[in-house]
C-alpha cells in the first residue's frame, strides 16, 4: 500500500493506492465518524462490488442508491433522487457518502455531499482507471447541463480516496483506454520523463501488469495532487490539468453526453491541442507527433468525428467553463512536460486545427 497526501491545510486528505484495499476495513472506517453511510454506485458496479463495500461498514446504518450507467445521467435530476433517498433514510449531517464507481458516480456523489444539508463528508472509491488517476483526486464535483459539461458544481474535498488496483481487473478494455488518456495528459503537461515512461510501458499498461499500473497511478496522482495543492479552486495553474479538455468537452457536448467516453474525447483533444501548439510555433512537429502516436497506441481516437464542423466546436467552446472575458482559454504545450494557459489564440490558426483532416500526418 502507498499513501499520498493532498496538502490543503484543514482540508487535506490522503490517497491510498494498493491491491485489496477494500479488505482493509479499519483503514476505511477511520474516515467515517457518524453512525450512517450512504453508498452511491451504478448498475454495472453494484453486482460486482456493492455487497463487499457494504460489509466494510458492518455495524452502521448502510443505505445505497444505484444509478444507471453513463455520462447522460450526470444531471441535477439524478442528484435529486439521491437526496430523496437520503431524506427517506433519515441521514443527518453526520452521515458519510461513499462514491463507488467511475468519474460520473464520483462527480455526482461529491456534488450531493457538498450540498446535502449544506455539506457532509464523503470518500472516493474509484473503480475505473480514469477516476483513479484523475477525477477522484482534487475535490471537483459537478453535473452537466445540455449547453455545457460540468457547468453546475462546487469544490468539495473527499475525506480520503481509496484506489484499489484490483478493481481494474473487471474494467472493459474501452474504459481502460479512456483512463489512459488522462495518464498521457499528466505526462504531456508536467513530466517529460513520465511521458517517455508511458511510451515505453504502454503495452504493459494495456495488459494491466500490476507493478507497472501501480507506478503509473501513483505518478499521475502525485502530479495532480501537487497542482491541486497549489491552486485548489482553479484560479491559476490547476487549469493546466485541462490539457485536451477544451476540445474534448466540445466533442462530448456536441455529440451528446455518453456517445463518446470522456477519455476518448480527451484523447482526440490532446492531439488537437498538440496540433494547435505546433501551428502556433510552440512545439516541434516531432513532439506533436509523439503525442498523437501515444494516443493511438492507447487505442484512443486521434481525431474528432468528421461530422463536427467548425461552428459546432466554436459554439461549444464559447460556453466552456474555462472561457473568460478574454475569450476561449486553451492549455497549450511549449514542450512535452511543459504546458501553459493561453488566451487570445489567433482565430484563423484555430480554424486550421479544427478543419485539418489527418492532423500531424507522418
Amino acid at each position: 500500500m502507498e499513501k499520498l497526501k493532498l496538502d490543503l491545510g484543514e482540508k487535506s486528505s490522503f490517497i491510498y493506492i494498493g491491491s485489496g484495499l477494500l479488505d482493509h476495513k479499519e483503514l476505511v472506517q477511520q474516515y467515517v465518524t457518524g453512525n450512517s453511510v450512504f453508498i452511491v454506485t451504478n448498475d454495472i458496479i453494484a453486482p460486482l462490488y456493492l455487497d463487499r463495500m457494504k460489509s466494510v461498514f458492518a455495524g452502521r446504518q448502510v443505505d445505497y442508491h444505484i444509478l444507471p450507467d453513463g455520462e447522460a445521467l450526470k444531471t441535477l435530476e439524478s442528484c435529486g433522487k439521491i437526496v430523496e433517498n437520503l431524506l427517506l433514510g433519515r441521514h443527518n449531517r453526520a452521515t458519510t457518502l461513499v462514491a463507488l464507481g467511475g468519474g460520473v458516480v464520483g462527480d455526482i456523489t461529491g456534488f450531493v455531499a457538498a450540498t446535502y444539508q449544506r455539506g457532509v463528508d464523503f470518500i472516493q472509491v474509484p473503480t475505473t482507471l480514469l477516476a483513479q488517476v484523475d477525477s477522484s483526486v482534487g475535490g471537483k464535483t459537478a453535473v452537466n447541463h445540455p449547453l455545457g459539461k460540468n457547468m453546475i458544481g462546487v469544490f468539495h474535498q473527499p475525506k480520503a480516496v481509496f484506489i484499489d488496483t484490483d478493481l481494474l481487473k473487471t474494467l472493459p478494455p474501452r474504459e481502460l483506454s479512456a483512463g489512459l488518456a488522462e495518464v498521457i495528459k499528466h505526462g504531456a503537461l508536467a513530466d517529460k520523463d513520465y511521458f517517455a515512461w508511458i511510451e515505453k510501458e504502454m503495452s504493459s499498461l494495456l495488459a494491466l501488469k500490476p507493478e507497472v499500473m501501480a507506478k503509473g497511478i501513483r505518478r499521475s496522482c502525485e502530479i495532480k495532487a501537487a497542482i491541486v495543492a497549489s491552486d485548489e479552486k482553479e484560479k491559476g495553474p490547476r487549469a493546466l490539468l485541462n490539457l485536451g479538455h477544451t476540445f474534448g468537452h466540445a466533442i462530448e457536448q456536441s455529440l451528446g453526453y455518453g456517445n463518446w467516453l470522456h477519455g476518448e474525447a480527451v484523447g482526440a483533444g490532446l492531439v488537437m491541442a498538440a496540433d494547435l501548439s505546433h501551428r502556433l510555433g510552440r512545439i516541434s512537429i516531432d513532439a506533436a507527433r509523439r503525442i498523437k502516436r501515444l494516443v493511438r497506441a492507447a487505442h484512443l481516437p486521434v481525431a474528432p468525428p468528421p461530422e463536427l464542423g467548425v461552428d459546432a466546436f466554436l459554439t461549444s467552446m464559447a460556453v466552456d467553463k474555462k472561457a473568460t472575458d478574454r475569450g476561449i482559454r486553451f492549455i497549450l504545450l511549449n514542450a512535452i512536460g511543459e504546458a501553459e494557459i493561453v488566451s487570445g489564440v489567433d482565430s484563423e490558426v484555430l480554424k486550421e486545427t479544427l478543419l485539418a483532416g489527418d492532423r500531424l500526418a507522418e
